[in-house]
């Protein structure tokens, strides 16, 4: 008697994202199995990696991750377009960290304005981040969708206490929105429905679930991502079914094992390798539990990702 694979059944698919132009764009989402099960079901668009640029050089990066970018770090198109070339980034997300009141307050116009620029220099799709508090990221946002109308970019982020304007702006002017969660299902499922019965098109919607990295709540959050998408294909639940982004990298680069060197803990080892790992072993399992969109930083970290996503599908 020959063996047969016992295999799930699936009664729901995964939407597909578009992100940037015709001439640009890339699709995300669209699986009908669970991650990387392609003897199960189709998956039709890979994940793909995003690496960060910021509108200021940051202050706050270990030496053994900047120096790859040091020299562009006083021009994020420049930064935008190395990561593109050199590091084979599948788009770009631009970290808005000067609009926060405690770091310059740049004002939505030249937020936008910026954001302009950089998609206008690339050859990718992008995805704009805003820090500081919620009601200056939404009016920025509300901005950057006007400034790029018909771009499908991905505007972060939307929470449920605030979620109208950003919304809005996404729908008037054909772009996407990202959905911040706290590693909860149920919150994660509210904010969908609001933004769907906002008439927000569920296809413009992609879920961030506050990733976190190795050592750091990475099991909690493999669950959640992982119930999200059992939900999504084994359930058909349409409020379950948006893509998912994990804005992983700062969680990784801000941790005292990645971020502390070898002459203050000898122990640990070669502090790039160290941090390499971290954020590799950190993405490997982002994407067994469900991401669509990796949000990376080193270049050899995102090098062995793409080998990996290569390799499973």
């Amino acid at each position: 008697m020959s063996f047969q694979v016992p295999k799930n059944t699936y009664t729901g698919k995964i939407n597909v994202l578009k992100l940037g132009k015709d001439n640009t764009g890339i699709s995300v989402g669209g699986e009908a199995a669970l991650p990387f099960y392609s003897f199960e079901g189709e998956i039709p668009n890979k994940p793909i990696i995003a690496i960060e640029v910021y509108d200021t050089k940051p202050s706050d990066w270990p030496q053994v991750v900047s120096k790859y970018y040091s020299d562009v770090f006083d021009d994020p198109v420049k930064w935008a377009q190395k990561s593109i070339s050199e590091y084979g980034a599948d788009a770009i997300c631009l970290k808005l960290s000067k609009i926060n009141p405690d770091a310059g307050d740049m004002s939505p116009e030249d937020a936008a304005e910026i954001t302009k620029t950089v998609r206008e220099s690339i050859s990718r799709p992008l995805i704009v981040y805003g820090t500081g508090p919620m009601e200056k990221i939404a009016e920025v946002m509300k901005k950057i969708s006007e400034k790029n109308k018909d771009s499908n970019i991905l505007m972060g982020w939307v929470e449920e206490d605030n979620y109208k304007t950003t919304a809005a702006a996404a729908m008037a002017y054909n772009n996407n929105v990202i959905a911040l969660n706290p590693l909860d299902v149920n919150i994660a499922k509210q904010l969908n429905i609001l933004l769907t019965q906002l008439e927000l098109p569920a296809d413009r919607i992609a879920m961030d679930p506050s990733s976190s990295g190795l050592g750091y709540g990475i099991e909690y959050c493999y669950s959640a991502m992982e119930r999200l998408k059992i939900a999504a294909l084994m359930q058909d639940d349409k409020m379950t079914q948006m893509p998912i982004i994990s804005n992983i990298a700062p969680e990784i680069w801000k941790v005292k094992e990645v971020k502390e060197n070898e002459e203050n803990y000898p122990q640990w080892g070669n502090q790039e390798e160290r941090g390499i790992n971290w954020e590799t072993i950190s993405c490997m399992s982002m994407l067994l539990s469900g991401t669509n969109i990796l949000v990376m930083r080193h270049p050899k970290a995102v090098n062995i990702i793409k080998e990996f996503i290569k390799e499973l599908l």
